[in-house]
């Protein structure tokens, strides 16, 4: 009973709202990556850095608190009871996600080398998508894209297709005139995706007519592809809201 009660209070969100736990842990998990993000300045680690030691050691041993709290009380859930079933639960994504978040604790108090201490922090960052628990919102983003799974898997092959020959053409003609940018198709590879996704640094620019051909049949072609997975996504968006709203209204209904 006491299993089930912590279980439906961290995972569960009421209708109403988050409940007072919930809250708070949303609360650590924000203060927690603007902590990550704070510590990687130098500036900040020179003047406070014994403070940020401390409260790295007091959000890892929080998240470790509750990382063991949710696999304790997966045992009142149908299919994860027993060790196996925790070892089941602990492979899904979020559960990977919740150890990932742990893991800067667990290295900082283990000596870790410097480089792979300083890596290993970095992943607090993760925490961030914990909020996709409590928050309707990213559910939503996160139904979107998966239920266009397939469309945006091919906007990404056709921008690896138009990379692959905007960059052999460009090694074709301008290889010879501008060896250390375009002198092979890995080199011209970066041009191409800067000009692809409309950035366009200027560090690589085509001097020879046909280059510069190839070069406007590229921009143009970035300008399309950018408002394919733009479209899919909006469209996707659109249907999973019209979704969650006909959902609301049935319980409203059944109310």
């Amino acid at each position: 009973m006491i299993k089930a009660r912590v279980y439906a209070c961290m995972n569960h969100p009421r209708p109403e709202g988050l409940n007072t736990f919930q809250r708070v842990l949303v609360l650590l998990i924000i203060a927690s990556v603007t902590l990550a993000v704070l510590s990687s300045e130098p500036v900040v680690r020179e003047a406070v850095g014994r403070h940020l030691a401390w409260l790295e050691l007091g959000f890892g041993a929080i998240f470790l608190v509750e990382y063991m709290a949710r696999v304790w009380s997966v045992g009142s859930q149908p299919g994860f009871s027993g060790v196996a079933g925790r070892l089941r639960y602990m492979r899904q994504p979020m559960a990977v996600i919740d150890l990932l978040a742990v893991l800067p604790f667990l290295a900082g108090i283990s000596g870790a080398e410097t480089m792979v201490l300083r890596l290993l922090r970095l992943l607090r960052l993760v925490a961030l998508t914990k909020l996709a628990r409590y928050s309707s919102a990213i559910r939503l983003v996160t139904e979107s894209c998966i239920s266009r799974r397939f469309e945006l898997a091919f906007t990404v092959m056709l921008a690896g297709l138009i990379i692959l020959v905007s960059s052999a053409a460009l090694y074709v003609v301008e290889g010879d005139h501008q060896p250390e940018a375009f002198g092979s198709i890995p080199r011209a590879a970066w041009w191409s995706v800067a000009t692809l996704t409309t950035v366009g640094y200027g560090d690589l620019v085509p001097v020879t007519p046909l280059g510069r051909f190839f070069a406007a049949l590229t921009a143009f072609a970035g300008i399309g592809l950018i408002a394919m997975p733009t479209g899919i996504l909006a469209a996707a968006f659109s249907e999973a809201f019209a979704r969650a709203r006909a959902r609301g209204e049935d319980r409203e209904g059944k109310a």
